[in-house]
């Protein structure tokens, strides 16, 4: 009735990569970022993201690839100080147009991602560097990107905070999700499953 040959089932990471980027300041690494977002555009040759050829693309096109394909983690943290954590993670639904009523359920489940559903109601000053940076990584991981990318996400962060965050973007690519990571430790890049040196503008 049923005859099953060379049948397999691979459970895994699915079909993102975890890259890191290291490379002395001014080696282009923030460069590179910022094409692989959206946010620049290279003078020359291509750049293919899901299929898509997006460095030709208009500004608009592009803000519309980034928003609803890339996730965005920053050294600085970049919150609203005026804004509670939780205004700070739904801003990005905000601008995608998201309804009111689809926001708050994913914007709870991303603070409840990173461990912070219970200071929802607190501003940046009131919460630890690790604490802010959680919140920003819950800002990029809102839109359920496909791509995160982390520029110096640990690089103001003591140790056991620095952990729990690489700990929630190696959740993200067990999920699937491709991690680019910008870092000046080889601690860090460690996490990576690969690592790409920059040097003088060159890969």
């Amino acid at each position: 009735m049923i005859e099953l040959t060379d049948l397999t089932k691979v459970y895994g990471s699915g079909e993102g990569e975890y890259v890191a980027v290291m490379g002395e300041s001014g080696s282009g690494k923030t460069t590179l970022l910022g094409i692989l977002g959206c946010l620049d555009r290279p003078s020359t040759g291509s750049y293919r993201l899901v299929g898509l050829e997006v460095a030709a693309l208009p500004e608009t096109r592009r803000a519309g690839v980034r928003g609803a394909r890339i996730g965005f983690v920053f050294q600085a943290y970049n919150l609203l100080p005026r804004s509670t954590a939780y205004k700070n993670v739904e801003l990005p639904l905000v601008y995608a147009g998201v309804p009111r009523h689809e926001r708050q359920p994913r914007v709870l489940a991303a603070l409840t991602e990173v461990g912070l559903h219970d200071r929802a109601g607190h501003l940046p000053s009131e919460l630890s560097g690790g604490q802010q940076q959680r919140v920003a990584v819950a800002r990029a991981l809102v839109t359920r990107p496909s791509v995160i990318l982390a520029d110096e996400p640990t690089g103001n962060l003591g140790s056991v905070s620095a952990d729990q965050v690489l700990e929630i973007l190696a959740r993200q690519h067990e999920g699937g999700a491709t991690i680019v990571i910008v870092t000046h430790s080889d601690e860090v890049a460690r996490h990576a499953a690969r690592l790409v040196r920059v040097a003088d503008g060159l890969v």
